[in-house]
């Protein structure tokens, strides 16, 4: 899919002014993973994309440097959303991550939505710090391919050196 209709959609989901929240600091001069991030097609038109980032947990107490996976944004077509495109990219992110993510997941979200359906949580995330503003509890957390979510106090940022 073009870079150009997933901006235009990214811009129609959350406004132009996205690239000023926080989930954007995190991700900052990162690429896209390929192998998770997916756009669905119809007919030959963009309903919905997905993107996940390489993001790492920087520890405070040590400065360990954990990768994650940041997932998002999510973002389906206004006009055809609560069709299930948002969930079914979601699940097929989740079966792809399982075999290919280089880390546990991570996202800013509803935790009623993510953890209802996909298994993500706050229960690790509580004492991890963000480059801006956000609500803690939609920070949130899930292990994946044999990779844990780290515990330990930190900041959450790019992954540096790549």
């Amino acid at each position: 899919m073009e870079p150009q209709a997933v901006e235009q959609l990214l811009d129609a989901a959350f406004g132009r002014d996205r690239f000023s929240r926080t989930a954007y600091r995190i991700r900052e001069g990162a690429e896209a993973v390929a192998e998770l991030s997916f756009a669905l097609v119809e007919a030959g038109l963009l309903v919905g994309t997905i993107q996940c980032w390489p993001v790492a947990h920087h520890a405070a107490e040590d400065g360990a440097v954990t990768p994650l996976v940041m997932v998002g944004p999510v973002a389906v077509r206004p006009d055809v959303q609560r069709g299930g495109h948002g969930r079914a990219l979601m699940a097929h992110m989740l079966e792809r991550a399982e075999g290919a993510a280089d880390g546990a997941l991570m996202m800013i979200g509803d935790p009623e939505y993510y953890g209802r359906f996909f298994g993500f949580d706050a229960a690790a995330t509580g004492v991890w710090e963000l480059p801006g503003p956000f609500e803690r509890r939609r920070l949130l957390a899930r292990a994946v391919n044999g990779h844990a979510v780290p515990a330990a106090a930190g900041m959450i940022g790019p992954r540096g050196g790549e």
